[in-house]
């Protein structure tokens, strides 16, 4: 086991979808709290009032960061959610068939919905994928698009206003879905409601849940209000019982092994409760004002990096504008050097051929920083890779 490379012994740029933040020793003391230690399903409101409760806030929070009107109680991880967002599309739209995919979304998303296409009848036209160059999804969409899926910030590293993208789709009558696999960028980028999305997936790993060797993680799930019969998962909601108090219920709940499986929402039978309730009170314990924060605290870092990888002679930046992760286009393998970077102890960002091996991107290193990075790893990142393609390159 000493032979591993754990994230936070040695620098360490690894993002594509999952990323390294601080988690307060705070949450990891009151996720153990009494309060939420009820029955792993809350069909009895009346034993399970600090799940549902917590749940309900959950719900709360996604809706307002993400800029939508209602919200599930989670879902297993981002790819599952972007899976049954489309499936939710299907079922909006009735008579189309068909989902034009952005190439720039997570290879995981798409390989999820490419399955879920095989296996549900409909088809899934993604688009050519490059880390910079202008992807117009707007020509791929017709009478038979149900959806439109992108994500913001791409999996390389570009960050998008697709307004005028969601309004193409809704003239030919098709929903707008946007992935959003890093939760901490809605702090300081526009909230994919305000930008015409109908339906919002993502990734809440990065608040109140380690990387942990990559799960279990927390799917999140939001939609238009006029969808909510639509949407899979389970929904909480407040109420008041018999005396007039405030209590909490589960409102909604599609799960499939109730009866008529034939007929179910969604196959997917549970929510990621515990990582949900991490994620709650990692967000509430910073805030409003704390998740601007923490968002600018990382895109600073990622302008340091960028800048600092931008002096290394061969090395081109191809992100312009970017959260906290960029692609770097180098004069050699990605894979070569992300072996070297680790033999020098430093675990150095996502070779984009590892995820996307059919894309002829060989050259292409995506690197990510946060606030848990400091200007010595980028010193140290930035003095190893020039030692290191001066080597390989020779």
């Amino acid at each position: 086991a000493a032979q591993n490379m754990v994230a936070g012994e040695h620098p360490f740029f690894c993002g594509a979808g999952a990323y390294r933040h601080h988690v307060p020793a705070s949450v990891d003391h009151i996720i153990q709290r009494s309060e939420f230690l009820t029955s792993y399903t809350p069909y009895q409101p009346e034993i399970a009032q600090g799940t549902l409760q917590y749940l309900f806030e959950f719900q709360s929070q996604i809706c307002e960061i993400t800029g939508m009107e209602v919200a599930n109680a989670s879902m297993y991880d981002g790819s599952t959610a972007a899976g049954e967002a489309v499936l939710m599309a299907m079922r909006i739209g009735k008579s189309r068939t068909r989902a034009v995919i952005s190439g720039r979304l997570h290879p995981h998303y798409r390989a999820v919905i490419d399955t879920l296409a095989a296996m549900g009848g409909f088809t899934a036209d993604t688009a050519h994928t490059h880390p910079n160059a202008p992807e117009d999804l707007a020509v791929m969409i017709d009478d038979n698009t149900s959806c439109v899926v992108v994500q913001n910030p791409d999996f390389f590293g570009n960050v998008v206003d697709y307004t005028d993208l969601a309004t193409a789709a809704h003239e030919k009558g098709a929903l707008f879905i946007v992935a959003v696999p890093e939760i901490v960028s809605l702090g300081v980028l526009k909230r994919p409601g305000d930008m015409g999305a109908d339906i919002v997936v993502g990734e809440g790993q990065g608040l109140g849940n380690g990387l942990q060797f990559g799960g279990p993680y927390v799917g999140l799930f939001a939609s238009r209000k006029k969808y909510l019969r639509q949407m899979p998962g389970r929904l909480c909601g407040q109420t008041q019982d018999s005396d007039g108090e405030d209590g909490f219920v589960l409102t909604l709940s599609t799960r499939e092994q109730h009866i008529r499986r034939d007929k179910a929402t969604s196959n997917i039978c549970t929510n990621s409760g515990l990582c949900a309730l991490a994620f709650t009170i990692h967000l509430t314990l910073l805030g409003g004002k704390g998740l601007q924060h923490l968002a600018q605290l990382n895109h600073a870092r990622a302008v340091q990096l960028a800048n600092a990888c931008a002096t290394i002679g061969g090395v081109e930046v191809m992100t312009d504008a970017f959260f906290n992760e960029i692609s770097l286009r180098l004069p050699c393998a990605a894979t070569v050097v992300v072996d070297a970077l680790a033999e020098a102890k430093v675990l150095g960002g996502v070779p984009a051929s590892r995820l996307l091996p059919e894309a002829a991107l060989d050259d292409i290193l995506i690197v990510a920083a946060t606030e848990t990075n400091s200007i010595e790893d980028i010193d140290i990142f930035v003095q190893t890779l020039r030692q290191i393609l001066g080597e390989v390159v020779q």
